[in-house]
């Protein structure tokens, strides 16, 4: 039998560890808890931006769908696992209608020009099988990447044969190598770069003969911390069985006006997206308010974006196709996000399994290859100015830049790269103190402190004469006056020294 005393005491206790074990589920709520039920509540807006502090912030439509097109309004019949898509400097549309082993080819306003399904090679009949690639230069050459055929198809304008790439032998593959092109590009010079299945050495160069010559933009191996730690505990039999720390493969390429190209990877720890120039060296720029690669919080998208198609416009703008979330992001050669746009559902506008992207002048095509649809994007008002401000900066035209980017940022505060292209307009016409309260509501440093130290000097350049003319005056006269009255002194007989 226990007293009351022993009773109570041991009722105590037991209190003390009752609220201790709410209290620590409380923090461990708190710290964990919490953030999981606002990841599962919070929702991004329609149409939206990140701000400086990485949050979603609403923002104005900067494209709308305005049309589908179909094969059944191409009048070609349907399109079956549709895969790629180009369009040419004059505005030709070049579709790679995989399933059907076909391209069709049409102008601007999707009016059927002709459809290339086979060709003659050594006076047979020859034909695609599954193509998942296609890129046209611009003197209207066809290449296509035949992956069925593991080679690389290169037609002549009239649709005669040029030369097919089969299969390269080289030191630099392995003996037992599958050649299986998936996208490829083609530069001035005639170069191919080719983007092939089970290639993790980076893109294969071949020169315009179709002789292989090396590998170009390897990604660097990224390896997850915790499947390091656990690989250098392990013991030789677990470490044989464990995957290997291989480089990510590219999903796709695109290539600019001056030969470097822009190329999208599954990275999920690095950066997703490289500028590549002639060495295979990355010379992106990411000085916007993060860096480059979709969406930026993961949690709300389910994990990281999954890049798989690179359009590059004019200007240094271009955008990335995300398949997870079937957003565009389009940014500007600083790496600055100008827009989203798009998504996934059934609504006009979103999409199934979006697998390319590409423009005619500033409209977007968006390629569906479950629907076998492609979706005209038109810009927005909001949509237009951003692109032309952009454009009137890069091409030097600062007062339009400046003027577009303020007609933005009336369009949408919550636009702090507007502000940000303000300040660059008038740092660049020299109005210092202005681009300082500009890129001040931008939250850009570096630019804040350049413009401050300009302003600065400038100001010191307006005030130095005028400080160095009183100075002159104030010697002159302290001087003058130390002598007319050392003058007078004398003339009383009472030398007077001035000090």
């Amino acid at each position: 039998m226990f007293d009351d005393r022993t009773i109570n005491v041991r009722a105590q206790k037991r209190a003390i560890r009752v609220l201790g074990l709410v209290l620590a589920c409380c923090l461990i709520s708190a710290v964990v808890g919490v953030p999981m039920v606002e990841a599962a509540t919070q929702k991004t807006p329609p149409s939206y931006n990140y701000s400086y502090w990485n949050e979603a912030v609403p923002a104005p439509a900067a494209y709308q769908a305005t049309e589908i097109i179909t094969g059944n309004t191409l009048g070609t019949g349907q399109l079956l696992e549709p895969n790629d898509l180009h369009v040419t400097e004059d505005q030709t549309v070049y579709i790679l209608d995989s399933g059907n082993h076909r391209v069709i080819v049409t102008d601007h306003q999707f009016q059927v020009l002709r459809i290339v399904d086979s060709f003659m090679n050594d006076g047979q009949v020859d034909r695609f099988q599954q193509p998942l690639g296609l890129f046209v230069n611009d003197e209207g050459h066809l290449y296509v990447a035949d992956t069925g055929n593991h080679r690389i198809v290169q037609l002549a304008p009239d649709g005669s044969l040029v030369q097919i790439v089969d299969t390269p032998e080289s030191d630099l593959l392995p003996a037992n190598f599958v050649f299986q092109p998936a996208r490829l590009v083609v530069d001035l010079a005639g170069r191919i770069y080719v983007m092939a299945i089970g290639v993790f050495d980076g893109f294969m160069e071949f020169n315009a003969d179709g002789t292989f010559t090396t590998f170009i933009g390897a990604n660097r191996v990224q390896v997850d911390p915790i499947e390091y730690i656990w690989k250098r505990l392990s013991t030789r039999e677990q470490r044989s069985q464990m995957v290997q720390f291989t480089p990510t493969e590219f999903t796709n390429l695109d290539i600019d006006e001056e030969g470097f190209i822009y190329a999208t990877n599954g990275d999920e720890w690095g950066d997703n997206i490289k500028k590549l120039n002639a060495h295979g060296t990355d010379i992106l720029r990411r000085n916007g308010y993060f860096s480059p690669g979709g969406d930026i919080v993961y949690y709300i998208n389910d994990g990281p974006p999954r890049l798989i198609d690179i359009d590059v416009a004019d200007s240094e703008i271009y955008s990335v196709l995300d398949a997870k979330q079937g957003r565009i992001f389009t940014y500007n050669g600083d790496g600055f996000l100008m827009y989203v746009f798009g998504g996934k559902g059934n609504l006009i506008g979103e999409f199934h399994t979006p697998v390319a992207i590409e423009r005619i002048g500033d409209d977007f095509l968006v390629l569906d290859k479950a629907l076998g649809e492609i979706t005209v994007f038109k810009p927005t008002e909001y949509g237009q100015i951003l692109n032309e401000a952009v454009r009137s900066y890069y091409e030097g035209d600062e007062e339009r830049s400046s003027a577009l980017f303020r007609r933005a940022a009336d369009l949408n505060a919550n636009l702090e790269y507007a502000y940000d292209g303000i300040g660059k307009s008038l740092l660049r016409q020299g109005e210092y103190k202005e681009a300082v309260h500009y890129f001040r509501q931008a939250m850009d440093r570096l630019n804040y402190s350049k413009a401050y130290l300009l302003y600065r000097k400038q100001v010191m350049r307006e005030i130095f004469p005028t400080m160095m003319t009183c100075l002159l005056i104030f010697i002159v006269v302290y001087f003058t006056v130390r002598k007319v009255v050392n003058l007078r002194g004398r003339k009383k007989g009472v030398p007077i020294e001035m000090e």
